[in-house]
């Protein structure tokens, strides 16, 4: 992980989104988050919940739940249910510290190259497996064998 905050990248030029988390939703920063479905907003903002796409396909919004900055939380303090939320929607190239989810009995070692795709029900990064419709971060830190969920400093493809 480099630094204290999710946007790593210097002078970030995607697009900051502010709603409030789905019930039942507790997660931390670093995480994709997707729109809350058949979910209208409330004044202006939508609901947010952890990125789960189901059977219609991984091709959407990658948005990223940030730290609360402005309740003095960091990236390391969970979101409560129906709290406002702050989210970051990165450009191609831009580097974030994302969430890579520990897996239970796997060597979890990720490399310098290492293409992730978002774990649907966590919104966590997981090693790419299969052949999905979307690989969205490359790993760019080396880190061996974690033991629990870990920051990684990470480069957002676009795809």
């Amino acid at each position: 992980m480099t630094g204290t905050k999710i946007i790593a990248s210097a002078e970030p030029k995607g697009v900051f989104k502010e709603g409030f988390l789905a019930s039942g939703q507790t997660p931390k920063p670093g995480v994709v988050m997707m729109k809350s479905a058949a979910t209208e907003p409330v004044n202006g903002r939508y609901e947010w919940t952890v990125y789960a796409p189901g059977t219609d396909g991984n091709r959407r919004l990658v948005a990223v739940l940030l730290e609360d900055e402005l309740q003095g939380r960091t990236y390391d303090d969970a979101y409560e249910a129906g709290s406002t939320c702050y989210l970051y929607v990165p450009v191609m190239g831009e580097k974030l510290n994302m969430r890579y989810q520990d897996v239970a009995g796997t060597g979890d070692s990720k490399a310098i190259g290492d293409m992730q795709i978002v774990d649907s029900g966590t919104g966590k990064l997981i090693a790419t497996t299969g052949t999905p419709e979307s690989e969205p971060f490359e790993c760019i830190e080396t880190s061996t064998n974690p033991v629990a969920d870990t920051l990684l400093l990470s480069e957002y493809t676009g795809y």
